[in-house]
């Protein structure tokens, strides 16, 4: 194993080129992703061209993902390749997991200018979109998995998108009205996953709030102390 700095540099380098040149053809395909998905799933009943037409993309989709992340792993320097792992858990779950996929995309916002800013209004803004963006994605595929495996279940109470999205929102929000609740096993999987998930959103937006209080809290009382002391003699 090579211990040159200088081409450890020149790999980052070139991965780094990589992830420019794919990140907007991942984005589309992303976004094809979350638009198949979500017609496979709301139209149980459809022709078999559009069947393997959905098939096809989801396939070049994961296909796609897993040349993109095998690519750049081998980019990274070898003394460096599990911290790439660890520092980017969103990217191997896109290729486990299809849900990740679309929050792929959402990682891949990064790339617009104003979020590389270092300013708080900036840093603010940033957690802000994404955790709504990751918030909204994540309910919404959750309904989608839950939605798939209930319909066709006896006695099921989640029967459509409106049930569904009602009860991850409900689930999300730990009301827990009782009215809708999955029935099979993988609804059951899909919401511990929510359950789980929701800790981490309430989390991150109470945070938010937190911060921008204690931020404004922060100038109100430095504006009173400067109206308190008045203007400085010389």
């Amino acid at each position: 194993m090579s211990n040159d700095p200088t081409a450890g540099a020149r790999s980052i380098a070139r991965r780094e080129h990589w992830e420019r040149v794919t990140a907007v053809p991942l984005v589309v395909l992303g976004a094809t992703f979350i638009v198949s998905y979500s017609i496979w799933v709301l139209m149980p009943v459809r022709p078999d061209w559009l069947s393997a037409l959905l098939l096809l993309d989801f396939a070049l989709s994961w296909l796609a993902f897993l040349i993109d992340y095998v690519v750049r792993i081998t980019l990274t320097p070898r003394g460096r390749r599990w911290e790439f792992v660890r520092r980017n858990p969103i990217d191997l779950l896109s290729i486990l997991l299809p849900m990740f996929r679309a929050f792929r995309v959402v990682a891949l916002l990064r790339t617009i200018p104003y979020f590389r800013s270092s300013s708080g209004a900036a840093v603010r803004t940033e957690v802000i979109a994404f955790a709504a963006a990751y918030a909204v994605l994540f309910v919404y595929f959750i309904a989608l998995a839950t939605l798939d495996a209930e319909r066709a279940a006896p006695n099921a109470t989640i029967v459509d998108l409106g049930s569904a999205i009602w009860w991850a929102c409900v689930t999300l929000a730990t009301v827990g009205y009782g009215d809708t609740y999955p029935i099979t096993v993988t609804g059951r999987i899909c919401a511990v996953l929510l359950m789980g998930g929701g800790v981490a959103i309430i989390g991150t937006a109470s945070a938010i709030v937190i911060s921008y209080l204690n931020e404004r809290i922060t100038g109100r009382g430095g504006r009173d102390d400067d109206r308190v002391s008045g203007p400085t003699l010389r």
